[in-house]
């Protein structure tokens, strides 16, 4: 059996070398420009060289997103840049009809995969797709498991990927211009102020005695705020169905996040594979992806189109359980240097995430600036050093702290 392909979000170098080591079969990640987020650090040219060494070295893949809707002036500079990045790799991320066809044009070699912005929602709209080219497609989230079933019956010979993890849009497939009305930062090119997330007041000029039958408080309300998915309970289902490849969303997330929610979805995959009939979600898994900031979490579409369970309109917080406290930059038998992301302070109790789930808790009772000193407080953006007292961390760990209770 084919396994199902696990692709996880590259906001930037750092993250896809750490989607990578937690057990990503594919990244996908975005330029400077033309991407749907561009506000996001995004990858160079240069870096795109490296990540394509790296991806070849572990065998592994990497799709370029280039799924913005470009204006008439965007042309002849995505020409340019599909010139310059076509060798990189494995498959460019596309929506807007023009440039398939721009692609068609000047580098028909290079593969194609659609966008879920393209709203693609039935077996037609995929073999229309597919018959200009496209070779996989990223389906709308807003289908169920019975038309995901449906639309990969009567499509065979395509590719079919499904978000599975991650933040959801308020409109149908993103493609929503609250944000360009608001703020004049648009949508679609990538400059997205998600002004869904904010709280609003809701008065009808006309309809004075009309009653609104949403939850309100005196902080507002927060109606278009989209809940998180979580998929993982349909895993097996997907499988079956022969989805080849589950997206995590979260590119301008952290790397902690990344790191967490790929090493769980990994294990759940390969736990699927290595005993279907045995197969059950964890209750560890569950309580991982509610250690990383997320929304409230919900199941999705999967099981029916329910669009008012999508909704979380009491708030639009973010949860947090833990904080992202490090990265390891580096292991030598001596020191263990780590790069600062949150402070720590002397005897804080620190958890090192691995990738078999095994995680390491530590106490940070000594350690370092670079000149050797002995410090009791490393603030964000500092680098330091612990003695290595053969604690199996390697370069990329993560370091979190959890919330007390």
């Amino acid at each position: 059996m084919k396994k199902i392909e696990l692709l996880a979000p590259a906001g930037n170098f750092e993250k896809l070398k750490i989607a990578y080591e937690y057990g990503a079969d594919a990244v996908y990640a975005g330029a400077k420009k033309f991407s749907l987020r561009n506000l996001t650090e995004n990858l160079s040219y240069e870096e795109f060289l490296k990540a394509k060494e790296l991806k070849e070295k572990l065998n592994k893949k990497l799709y370029l997103t280039l799924n913005i809707y470009p204006y008439n002036e965007d042309i002849q500079e995505i020409e340019e840049f599909i010139t310059k990045f076509k060798e990189i790799p494995d498959a460019f991320i596309v929506s807007d009809p023009g440039l398939i066809y721009l692609f068609k044009k000047i580098a028909p070699e290079v593969k194609l995969h659609l966008s879920t912005q393209a709203n693609t929602t039935n077996f037609l709209s995929v073999k229309f797709w597919k018959d200009i080219g496209i070779k996989r497609i990223n389906l709308a989230r807003e289908l169920s498991l019975e038309d995901i079933k449906e639309i990969r019956r009567k499509n065979k010979d395509i590719e079919l990927e499904v978000f599975i993890h991650g933040a959801m849009c308020m409109a149908i497939s993103g493609r929503c211009l609250l944000s360009n009305f608001l703020t004049g930062r648009a949508s679609n090119q990538g400059e997205c102020t998600h002004p869904c997330r904010w709280k609003y007041y809701f008065i009808e000029e006309t309809r004075k005695n009309e009653i609104f039958e949403i939850e309100e408080d005196d902080r507002g309300i927060y109606l278009f705020n989209s809940k998180d998915l979580c998929g993982i309970y349909f895993i097996p289902d997907l499988i079956k169905i022969g989805i080849d490849s589950l997206k995590i969303e979260g590119r301008m997330k952290s790397a902690y996040y990344v790191a967490n929610v790929v090493r769980i979805y990994r294990k759940a995959i390969d736990e699927y594979y290595n005993n279907p009939e045995k197969f059950k979600i964890k209750d560890e898994w569950l309580e991982e992806l509610k250690l990383v900031s997320h929304r409230d979490y919900t199941k999705g579409f999967f099981l029916k189109r329910n669009f008012i369970d999508m909704q979380k309109i009491d708030s639009s917080k973010y949860i947090r359980k833990a904080d992202f406290l490090g990265l390891v930059l580096e292991v030598n038998k001596d020191k263990i240097f780590i790069e600062v992301r949150n402070k720590i302070k002397k005897d804080d109790e620190v958890e090192i995430i691995t990738k078999d789930l095994k995680n390491i808790k530590l106490k940070f009772d000594e350690f370092y600036n670079l000149d050797g000193e002995k410090i009791e407080i490393a603030n964000p953006n500092s680098i330091i050093y612990i003695k290595n007292r053969n604690f199996p961390i390697h370069e990329n760990s993560i370091l979190r702290r959890k919330h007390l209770p």
